[in-house]
């Protein structure tokens, strides 16, 4: 964990702002505006870019791609310019929570990887890239986004500590536990191999 030296005023104004810009459901937006229905009623039902795509829009799946890593990176740069490293991974961490669990949609939200990932470039661009590179390697030898999170995620915090930056383990060890917890069902369907691939609808 980084230094605490902000205020407790401005740690929950952190919180408070990263919970806010998390919760945007980018998805359910883009979805809706392009007039290619209600996300929630399309494969899976999760509102992240990787069911976006099973709509076969790629230009809306890579703007909600975009627009929820860029929440979890405004929310790091907001607050640390505001106040101090400590209240960046406040706000990265409330931004993941708000996306997981957005007050807009009955607090039932995405799966968080894209805010995960643009979170961690906002924190240390080093540990982001080499967590973003992780993902697409996974994707490009096995085509299965589940599983190319999970890899990315569990090992982001290994990258963060091989890369100088042990001030983000603690975070990085939470954030990925929830990316697991959220993916128990799919952990399930790659054992029974029926998980879908990138690309299929």
């Amino acid at each position: 964990m980084p230094l605490v030296t902000s205020g407790a005023g401005l740690l929950i104004l952190a919180a408070a702002l990263g919970y806010l810009l998390g919760s945007i459901p980018f998805g359910v937006l883009v979805t809706k505006a392009l007039g290619l229905g209600d996300l929630r009623k399309i494969g899976s039902g999760n509102i992240g870019a990787t069911n976006v795509l099973r709509t076969g829009n790629k230009a809306a799946a890579l703007a909600t791609l975009l627009l929820d890593g860029g929440k979890g990176a405004a929310a790091v740069l907001i607050a640390r310019a505001l106040a101090a490293e400590d209240a960046a991974q406040v706000a990265g961490g409330a931004s993941f929570l708000g996306h997981l669990f957005p007050v807009w949609l009955g607090f039932r939200g995405g799966k968080g990887v894209a805010t995960f990932l643009g979170t961690l470039l906002a924190l240390a661009w080093p540990v982001g890239l080499a967590a973003c590179a992780t993902w697409l390697a996974t994707a490009i030898l096995s085509r299965i986004s589940s599983l190319s999170a999970l890899v990315a995620a569990a090992l982001a915090a290994v990258w963060a500590g091989f890369l100088g930056h042990s001030e983000m383990i603690w975070l990085t060890v939470a954030l990925a536990t929830l990316v697991f917890w959220k993916h128990l069902p799919n952990i399930e369907r790659i054992k029974a191999g029926t998980e879908p691939r990138i690309g299929s609808k």
